[in-house]
């Protein structure tokens, strides 16, 4: 195994144990605020607070369904899927920014509507004023896990937090950012709920929080499904990076051109490069086996994450030898790499 393919597994696995570490303490701290919530909910009839009890309820199971995404794309590839199981990745994450429409945004909307069209009377908030201070001090730690983790990929990758957050194929560590984001954003609006209707003795404002809740959770899945449909349906490499590969092909003597350059992301560590290159017409079979070999192994040492490399040998416009008898005229001969 070269230096370069062991630095790419180790970045590999410290990224995915830093994802699963981040998940999980995102799980762990839901699972406690939603019984909090939910308890406080009953006891004070907030219909704020039982909308943020549903929404860590959906968050926790968000979560879960994450762990088993990293679990799911982990798999190496075998006979039966030769390029490796990271979509499953994006499947289980899909499913979970479902589960955050459903569970909490529906929910929530619904309870608001409810609220306003039926009336509440606003019960004693004390209760639910401490757990929603306790709980924002656990969705802050959580925040604070997944941001650490997203700056230090941001610095790995040299780009800005907020576009790392827009364009990172892992979403698993995104979700975690965006839902404590919205979790956070959630308790503050329970609280001005629950004030607006201590100081005015009506449940309008608690009924407006919950449909402010749920319209926030809806955006959050939006977004969150939206990134994983994108990246099931196939998402090339940025366009600086596709630049970049496309110049070292280019840069190997025995190329006259680059007809045809895609790229895939295959998971948050794993991306696809498959080019069709025009050969100089003096270059043998052999000077252009050796440097579909030294083009693969310049693009993955210049980008570890680009597990596969293939090159096809095309002819450019006008050139290449004429179809012989009975040949295919649209054939080329392939020279995939590595």
């Amino acid at each position: 195994m070269s230096e370069q393919a062991e630095q790419a597994g180790q970045a590999e696995r410290q990224e995915h144990g830093e994802s699963t570490f981040t998940v999980i303490v995102a799980a762990v701290a839901n699972l406690g605020i939603a019984v909090a919530k939910a308890v406080a909910g009953v006891i004070s009839g907030s219909s704020a607070m039982l909308s943020e009890a549903a929404h860590s309820v959906a968050d926790t199971v968000t979560e879960l369904m994450l762990l088993v995404s990293l679990k799911a794309g982990e798999r190496p590839a075998d006979e039966e899927h030769p390029l490796g199981y990271g979509g499953a990745r994006y499947i289980w994450a899909l499913l979970a920014s479902v589960a955050t429409f459903v569970g909490g945004g529906v929910f929530a909307v619904y309870d608001g509507i409810h609220t306003l069209t039926h009336g509440q009377e606003p019960g004693d908030p004390l209760i639910s004023y401490l757990v929603l201070g306790v709980a924002f001090l656990l969705e802050g730690y959580s925040l604070r896990t997944g941001l650490k983790q997203a700056r230090g990929e941001a610095d790995r990758y040299g780009v800005r937090l907020k576009r790392y957050l827009r364009h990172t194929p892992d979403t698993a560590v995104k979700a975690v950012v965006m839902e404590d984001s919205a979790a956070l954003a959630g308790l503050v609006l329970a609280a001005a709920g629950l004030l607006g209707g201590q100081l005015t003795g009506s449940g309008v404002w608690d009924g407006v929080a919950s449909l402010c809740i749920g319209v926030l959770l809806v955006y959050v899945a939006w977004v969150l499904g939206h990134a994983n449909s994108e990246l099931l349906i196939g998402r090339p490499l940025p366009a600086q990076m596709r630049a970049v590969v496309r110049a070292e092909l280019l840069a190997d003597p025995h190329v006259v051109d680059v007809l045809e350059l895609t790229t895939l992301l295959q998971g948050p560590q794993e991306a696809l490069v498959a080019a069709k290159v025009d050969f100089r017409d003096v270059s043998s079979a052999a000077d252009i086996e050796r440097a579909c070999d030294r083009m693969a192994q310049r693009v993955q040492e210049r980008f570890p994450a680009i597990r596969r490399v293939y090159l096809d040998p095309t002819p450019g416009l006008g050139q290449g030898p004429a179809p012989g008898p009975g040949q295919d005229p649209e054939a080329s001969p392939a020279a995939p790499s590595r």
